[in-house]
């Protein structure tokens, strides 16, 4: 069974995803996935740089990977419009999909899981939420922005709960309820 792990900044999907690698779950984690096509995919390459220009990454049209992305210039291009970052969406949500199925992986974690439509790509979605006002301060303290750009972030990722409404399980990670065990009480109700 293929497994999502999702939920707001700050609400502690990465202490989730710690917690089942420990016990010996690998968790597929997007992000990191996209970074990682981003620099090697000549695919890739050739399509943001279709899109963008030649400034979208620091070399050549002739170089190869990996590839070193032009933060400023593709910034620069995601603020010009909604679309453009629908199209940059277009161009990186289907290679993570399909790295995603091509490594056999049961588990993954995606902040963006509904938003990018990977969850099709699972059977089971668990969200782990946290009150709003903790979130931001983790971020906060995590990263060391403001709240204003906390607040930002937060604001371009589906509402808490509407992505609890669309889930399978919870894990609620408010500092208070014991993550250990609720993370084990879903694998009981998951495995038997």
């Amino acid at each position: 069974m293929k497994t999502g792990i999702t939920g707001g900044i700050g609400s502690g999907k990465s202490y989730v995803c710690k917690w089942l690698q420990a016990r010996g779950f690998e968790v597929y984690d997007c992000d990191e996935a996209a970074k990682r096509l981003i620099r090697t995919s000549p695919d890739i390459h050739r399509q943001l740089t279709a899109l963008i220009g030649p400034e979208a990454y620091h070399c050549s049209p002739l170089t190869t990977p990996p590839y070193t992305l032009n933060k400023a210039a593709v910034a620069q291009f995601l603020l010009q419009s909604e679309e453009n970052a629908k199209s940059i969406d277009a161009i990186v949500h289907p290679a993570v999909f399909q790295d995603f199925e091509e490594s056999g992986m049961e588990w993954m974690e995606s902040a963006i899981l509904f938003e990018s439509g990977i969850y099709r790509l699972v059977d089971c979605v668990i969200v782990v939420t946290a009150p709003e006002e903790v979130r931001i301060q983790r971020v906060m303290q995590r990263d060391g922005i403001t709240r204003e750009k906390v607040l930002e972030w937060m604001q371009r990722q589906w509402p808490q709960e509407e992505v609890v409404g669309h889930a399978d399980f919870e894990i609620i990670n408010d500092g208070i309820a014991d993550i250990d065990e609720q993370i084990e009480n879903i694998l009981l109700k998951m495995y038997h």
